[in-house]
């Protein structure tokens, strides 16, 4: 193989692009070129298996899940019949402004199996055989850390959603009452109709975040056990910083943005051009 030492021209180019095109630990100043040999590599990889079965179910539940609940309390926080509403939206959206790292903190004590709140709580209330090691175990680590990013990621659409609601007119709803239509017949044809471009908005902007998960996997369960809890991003650090293969780990980043350019800005572009 012929020693790549990095090229005059490479400012024209992405440098991960020309990274991922080369076998290098990330110290040494020559690079190997090895084409599209890191490419090839993650077919055989049986990790990329794991992490993108895993990115896939973090995207569908991390998205369909905080625009459900926020959408929810949207709409309970917008009748005039809940007291303290200004208080009470404060305290939903509160988790979206904690660094997630501050947020793995709190979740990793919550789902401590010794002394954590939530086994504490199980078993006072007598259910000792639901307690377990939430993140030590293959069967819920993956699960145990959508919760918390639910929990964070919630407060978004709910602002979104609340400022949305807020626009309709009330004579819309009354005209309709007056009809004879019902609360879920005003919901389906009143209030969806009015949400719609701030459905686009919200499933866009989550559809893009979901790309970027890292934090929290990695300060809950470092992967583990094992690897049942990797995802591209965090594969991708290991292999650049752990593995020293920084040419694969580039060769994944790339693969990521990627799969967020060709999924999220088609996504955006068909969902508000009639909007």
């Amino acid at each position: 193989m012929a020693r790549w030492a990095a090229p005059a021209a490479r400012s024209a180019w992405p440098r991960s692009v020309l990274l991922s095109l080369t076998s290098w630990d990330g110290i040494t100043p020559d690079r190997e070129y090895v084409g599209l040999d890191n490419y090839r590599h993650l077919a055989d990889d049986p990790v990329i298996g794991t992490a993108v079965r895993n990115n896939l179910l973090w995207t569908l539940v991390t998205i369909l899940l905080p625009m459900l609940l926020g959408l929810a309390l949207a709409l309970a926080l917008n009748s005039r019949l809940v007291l303290g509403r200004s208080f009470l939206r404060t305290i939903f959206y509160a988790p979206a402004v904690l660094p997630l790292v501050s947020v793995a903190t709190i979740w990793g004590w919550l789902y401590n199996p010794t002394d954590g709140a939530i086994n504490e709580a199980l078993g006072t209330l007598g259910l000792d055989s639901l307690t377990r090691a939430w993140l030590g175990d293959d069967s819920t680590a993956l699960w145990a850390t959508m919760v918390p990013a639910v929990w964070v990621r919630t407060g978004f659409p709910l602002l979104l959603y609340l400022a949305a609601l807020q626009t309709i007119p009330r004579e819309l709803h009354e005209s309709a009452t007056t009809d004879g239509a019902t609360a879920w017949q005003r919901f389906r044809h009143v209030t969806l109709p009015a949400l719609r471009p701030t459905n686009h908005i919200v499933l866009a902007l989550s559809l893009i975040e979901s790309f970027k998960v890292f934090d929290l996997i990695y300060a809950l369960t470092y992967g583990g056990p094992g690897r049942s809890t990797q995802v591209l991003g965090t594969w991708m650090y290991f292999n650049v910083f752990q593995y020293y293969q920084s040419g694969y780990g580039a060769a994944i980043a790339v693969v990521i943005t990627l799969v967020a350019v060709f999924v999220g800005i088609p996504y955006v572009l068909s969902q508000t051009k009639d909007s």
